[in-house]
């Protein structure tokens, strides 16, 4: 068998590590048997995904020193391989489920389905479809998609037994079928949702091993039965397990830095940080932690990997990172690995227009751009003295910040100008006074360039993490004082 795994981000946002993580161990498997790798781009959310974030995700994991056989930049037989441009596949497909009544058009509203939602919450029950619509007659929903109005196909499950999943690290996992929800297939706009362009791509494409994170368990009898449904075998299952911040919750970017790009803003080798998620729940036989992609390829064995949560510790990948800084550069050669990091003829064009304005000499520009070339700034409460907010509106300030930059997904000037311009008006603060302790924040002075231009020249990831290093030098937050900023922060946005 020609084993073929894949990775399948989605152009959402910046590229996660989490995306690497399992790319890295899709691609030491095919390599270990001689098979393929491919990516594919899940972009079917339309409204969110972006061209900038396909080109950073590809970017970034060739950075790393990641390479696939088949892809959107490199072709292969079975492109194309972004998912919005095989929108037809995907309906074809979903005219077969309904063809052989394996599925079903739902014509419920969203309110409908909200008040559901709201009902069984209240009455503690499983969330999930109610099958409303699924013993429609055929005539009745002929006349309504005749009429246009608007519906969605959705998956027909089993309301009795078990489901038998089996994973090559877990073994057997049961799950009953009244804890399947009547997934969406096929959107109102035609567009299809993951679980079946999933499905679909996977079998047209060869996919023979699925390795993907644990959060994708309770999705495995959802896929599985479609594979039944459409009389397909079904690829092997392996799912690993999530990374984890040091208070074992799930990574996320609320509390630790998940871009790709924020570490290699911060100077983070390449080497190192693929090194580093080799070490996530996986270890080399001689249980080494230094070791290369090829010494991780030659030894590669899927048995090898843990099931207990690895934590992404920062404190651990740098003190990687300085033994492949000590131990595997000279002089020369760490010269010209930091000329390319940020003293390149690019950063220099990008950072000059902001600060030739204000230089007299030379020797002016190495202390005005040095924010944009360090890590987290030496900030203590003192450095926020001279601002007219009290602590604990600044603090509320900072947090609100942090939480509305969180949802910026395209990382522009003008987009983090008007969400933070929309936020200032929101708590009623002029805008000078709003931006005022951002610079301090992120510059760690009230005299550097625009603070909205240094952002977008950090990155997003390095920008939250500055604001949360702000929060925390500023004394943070308790719980119950976080749960009553979360309130006031959620009334903001509510109507009037």
């Amino acid at each position: 068998m020609n084993v073929r795994t894949r990775i399948a981000p989605s152009p959402t946002g910046d590229p996660h590590v989490g995306t690497a993580y399992i790319a890295l161990f899709n691609l030491c498997f095919a390599r270990q048997h001689g098979g393929t790798f491919i990516l594919r781009i899940e972009d079917t959310d339309l409204a969110r995904s972006t061209p900038e974030s396909e080109a950073a995700i590809l970017e970034s994991l060739r950075w790393l020193g990641l390479s696939w056989d088949e892809g959107p930049d490199v072709g292969g037989p079975h492109a194309p391989y972004r998912q919005s441009e095989r929108g037809g596949i995907y309906r074809e497909h979903a005219d077969r489920l309904l063809a052989s009544g394996h599925a079903f058009r739902c014509f419920c509203s969203p309110e409908r389905l909200d008040a559901l939602r709201r009902e069984q919450s209240a009455a503690q029950q499983q969330p999930g479809y109610d099958g409303h619509c699924l013993g429609l007659a055929p005539a009745e929903v002929a006349r309504r998609v005749a009429a246009g109005e608007a519906s969605v196909v959705r998956m027909k499950v089993p309301r009795e037994g078990v489901c038998r999943v089996e994973d090559m690290l877990r073994g057997v996992i049961e799950v009953e079928w009244t804890q399947v929800d009547m997934q969406v297939l096929l959107k109102a706009d035609g567009m299809p949702t993951y679980h079946l362009a999933n499905v679909v791509d996977d079998h047209l494409m060869g996919i023979t091993h699925v390795l993907r994170g644990e959060e994708w368990i309770n999705s495995a009898p959802k896929h599985l039965l479609l594979y039944r449904y459409f009389g397909w075998p079904a690829p092997v299952l392996c799912h690993m397990p999530l990374l984890r911040n040091p208070d074992r919750s799930k990574l996320s970017k609320r509390k630790n830095p998940t871009s790709i790009l924020y570490y290699r803003r911060m100077g983070y080798l390449p080497e190192a940080l693929l090194n580093y998620l080799g070490r996530m729940g996986w270890s080399m036989p001689d249980e080494r932690e230094k070791f290369t992609l090829d010494e991780m390829l030659s030894a590669f064995d899927i048995g090898r990997v843990s099931l207990g949560g690895p934590v992404f510790d920062l404190d651990k990948l740098s003190w990687l990172n300085a033994l492949w800084l000590r131990e595997n550069f000279t002089p020369e050669q760490l010269a010209d690995r930091l000329v390319e990091w940020a003293y390149n003829r690019d950063t220099l064009l990008r950072v000059l227009p902001h600060l030739q304005p204000r230089m007299e000499r030379l020797s002016d520009f190495a202390p005005a751009a040095a924010y944009l070339v360090s890590g987290m700034l030496p900030l203590g409460e003192h450095s926020f003295a001279e601002l007219k907010l009290e602590r604990e509106r600044l603090l509320e300030l900072l947090q609100f910040t942090q939480w509305r930059l969180e949802a910026v997904t395209r990382w522009d000037r003008d987009t983090i100008f008007a969400a933070l311009k929309e936020l200032a008006a929101q708590m009623e603060l002029k805008i000078r006074d709003f931006l005022a302790p951002l610079f301090i924040a992120i510059a760690g002075t009230s005299a550097s360039i625009s603070v909205i231009d240094s952002m977008q020249m950090l990155g997003s990831d390095l920008s939250r993490a500055r604001i949360r290093h702000a929060i925390e030098a500023l004394g943070g937050l308790s719980k119950k004082r976080l749960k009553e900023v979360e309130k006031a922060y959620a009334a903001l946005s509510s109507p009037r």
